[in-house]
């Protein structure tokens, strides 16, 4: 007795006969896909892409959106940043004279650091102001 993989029925094989094949089934149709899954726009036609729809020769351009920004210490190959120079430091700065972060200030890892350094003891020798009541002169901010 053989045991055919598809229908699990036994059947016999009659008297060294060769083994027929097995009988091909109608193929199952797939039931229909729920409305979660429908088909998302692509990318060119401005869906949900982050970069933004574009061209597909802008695709090759830039693979994965936006084109990354670059350290612009790294750039201008600036090795130490200097607490002294204080109008470098002020475009780190935001109007509420707190340290911008990375993403706002472009920078590396390793320069942000090196910033944030510069700028906590160019603000302890008061040659940048701690709070924004002194960026503003005597205008007397809000408390």
């Amino acid at each position: 007795m053989v045991t055919e993989p598809e229908t699990g029925n036994e059947s016999e094989t009659g008297g060294g006969a060769v083994e027929a094949a097995p009988a091909q089934a109608a193929p199952e149709e797939r039931p229909a896909r729920p409305a979660a899954f429908e088909e998302r726009p692509a990318r060119s036609e401005g869906g949900y892409a982050r970069g933004g729809g574009g061209a597909a020769d802008d695709r090759t351009k830039y693979r994965g959106g936006r084109r990354r920004r670059v350290c612009i210490m790294c750039a201008d190959k600036i090795k130490v940043v200097d607490y002294k120079n204080v109008s470098f430091l002020r475009r780190f700065i935001s109007d509420r004279a707190r340290i911008e972060t990375r993403r706002k200030s472009s920078a590396c890892a390793k320069h942000q650091r090196a910033l944030a350094r510069a700028i906590k003891r160019a603000r302890h020798l008061a040659l940048l102001p701690y709070s924004p009541e002194h960026l503003r002169g005597t205008q007397g901010g809000h408390r």
